[in-house]
């Protein structure tokens, strides 16, 4: 089954390269979607994909990269569309 998830990172998430991590591990799982960076400090993304492909990468998005410190991940479930391509980090 194929699934959609807006979700925020909250922590030490900008500086540490979060965005081109989770592009990469994106890429690795089969996952469309895109990630950016918010003006509060946090990290923002849209996965879509397969369930167990997107759980995968929510799941590293608990940890991410190594110079990252993440506090809080709020995860909102959405309406799969199929509209992703690919996956994007934008600025």
């Amino acid at each position: 089954m194929k699934i959609r998830t807006m979700i925020t990172i909250r922590g030490q998430v900008q500086g540490v390269s979060f965005r081109y991590y989770t592009r990469y591990t994106a890429d690795r799982l089969g996952v469309q979607g895109w990630v950016k960076n918010l003006p509060d400090g946090s990290v923002q993304g849209c996965f879509e994909g397969e369930e167990e492909a997107v759980r995968s990468l929510i799941d590293w998005c608990r940890t991410g990269p190594p110079a990252a410190r993440v506090d809080e991940v709020q995860v909102e479930d959405e309406r799969y569309t199929g509209e992703l391509v690919g996956f994007e980090v934008r600025h």
